[in-house]
């Protein structure tokens, strides 16, 4: 895959920076990290939801949190050894973890949960108002023309 390289423009824009940090996140490989599988649904016109498989974690094992529009989730298994028994075959992961998710702007974490081994996280795109597209009113043009008059000056 091809790398661009981005710096010539940050010479000459200002503000933009984001924006080739994300489009430079982009451009790298996912590495082939496919743990914990997720899905991402749209449940409303601004609301969104991401379900995480984490079976085998506790609410105490995941962390999330939310920095200029990324949202990490680790997860991080306490190892707990029994003496008394041993694997014959360890099928249920138990390795640490740490997934993160690019938002666009205004998009906000409502709240999360954990319910049968997934974890929900809650999210609504909340768009100020003053950005919200707004109709114009045209103003009618009046009914009868004035007329300006000069005077001519002798």
């Amino acid at each position: 895959m091809r790398h661009v390289d981005f710096s010539p423009l940050y010479r000459s824009t200002v503000g933009f920076d984001r924006l080739f940090t994300m489009l430079d996140s982009l451009a790298q490989p996912d590495n082939g990290q496919t743990y914990p599988p997720y899905n991402i649904e749209r449940t409303g016109e601004d609301a969104y939801r991401i379900s995480m498989a984490v079976a085998g974690f506790s609410e105490d094992e995941i962390s999330i949190e939310a920095h200029r529009n990324v949202l990490t989730v680790k997860g991080e298994k306490t190892e707990e050894q029994s003496e008394s028994s041993e694997f014959l075959h360890r099928g249920i992961a138990a390795r640490a973890f740490e997934r993160r998710f690019q938002l666009a702007d205004h998009v906000e974490v409502q709240g999360a949960a954990l319910k049968n081994g997934l974890l929900h996280i809650e999210l609504k795109r909340n768009i100020p108002e003053e950005m919200k597209p707004r109709r114009i009113a045209i103003a009618a043009s009046p009914a009868k023309a004035k007329q300006i008059e000069a005077q001519a000056s002798k």
